[in-house]
């Protein structure tokens, strides 16, 4: 069970900005960096909530979470397809292989649910029925599961918001080739089905999540970034979704989706240019449900790692792993 009064202690305690010394920093994502040391790639998550295409808050412990989360599952899916993942060196710290990533999201869906621009079911209450290349039927209600998982793949603008595109506008704009594209597919329907079998034995759904793919050297496909966290997933109760869905309720969940929630109710997260401060007790809140789901999907006891600057203690570890 995780520690409440340590998130409290330590809501101010977390790790929004990175510079490492000795090392070459390449990329500044929405919630993780990346530097670059001995033809290897380091990526550290930090703590930064990303919704929106915007910063939202920091949550104690994220960052920790979010990469021992992902360490997990690229070792659940390393017989489908080969991950970059070469070590963990600290808490927040993956050492990773050099691959192109390709840019398109492929994001999955075994359910119409979601709120923001890109989620299915907000286009379709606006009246889509081909989303993505995807052909939706009518009279789908919110939260109903599709008759099987559905690939609905964005765009990963440099600048802006992501943008829908589908399977052949991929193709025909270059963006993939079709024989990869239609193997990233596979990799991407095997990966979900995997998560959801494994969040069903432990009382959960695995509603949808994005995976990124890239190439290796030696024209490998490999799968990359973060699989099945939080940040790039969808989790619900599986106890109480049925009778929850029958009366129209919204399913109990473990991701982020109530702090986006809040923040649509009290601003316009897109269009705003400030944005209001996240409660303390939502940034608690979505702490404990990170660690708590990390704890009970892994069946690993979360290590808090409290006490220490993280920053100099991540600069430590990797000193410590390149030295």
């Amino acid at each position: 069970m995780p520690n409440r009064d340590l998130i409290k202690e330590n809501l101010k305690n977390t790790i929004t900005e990175t510079d490492l010394q000795g090392y070459n920093k390449l990329h500044v994502g929405k919630v993780r960096d990346t530097y670059e040391r001995d033809g290897k790639r380091i990526i550290l998550t930090t703590d930064r909530q990303s919704a929106f295409d915007r910063i939202l808050a920091a949550i104690p412990f994220k960052g920790g979470v979010l990469n021992q989360f992902a360490a997990f599952w690229f070792d659940k899916t390393k017989d489908i397809v080969q991950n970059h993942l070469i070590a963990t060196p600290d808490p927040n710290v993956a050492v990773v292989k050099k691959v192109k990533i390709y840019p398109v999201e492929v994001v999955v869906r075994g359910y119409i649910t979601g709120t923001t621009s890109t989620s299915a079911w907000i286009n379709y209450d606006a009246g889509e029925r081909n989303f993505c290349g995807v052909q939706l039927p009518e009279g789908l209600k919110k939260n109903q599961k599709f008759e099987k998982a559905i690939i609905t793949p964005t765009t990963k603008p440099e600048t802006g918001h992501d943008e829908k595109i589908s399977r052949e506008e991929i193709i025909a704009q270059g963006l993939v080739p079709e024989e990869e594209w239609d193997q990233i597919e596979k990799y991407a329907l095997a990966i979900f089905k995997r998560g959801q079998e494994v969040a069903a034995e432990k009382g959960f759904i695995l509603v949808d999540t994005k995976y990124e793919f890239g190439k290796d050297d030696e024209g490998n496909i490999i799968l990359a970034d973060e699989v099945h966290t939080p940040d790039s997933s969808r989790y619900w109760i599986a106890a109480t979704y049925e009778d929850r869905f029958a009366a129209g309720q919204e399913p109990e969940n473990f991701d982020k989706e109530f702090l986006r929630l809040w923040f649509k109710e009290h601003c316009d997260p897109y269009n705003d240019a400030e944005l209001p401060a996240a409660p303390d007790d939502l940034v608690e809140e979505l702490s404990f449900r990170y660690i708590d789901i990390y704890e009970k999907l892994t069946g690993n006891t979360f290590v808090y790692n409290e006490g220490k600057d993280i920053g100099a203690r991540i600069q430590e570890n990797l000193d410590k792993y390149f030295d």
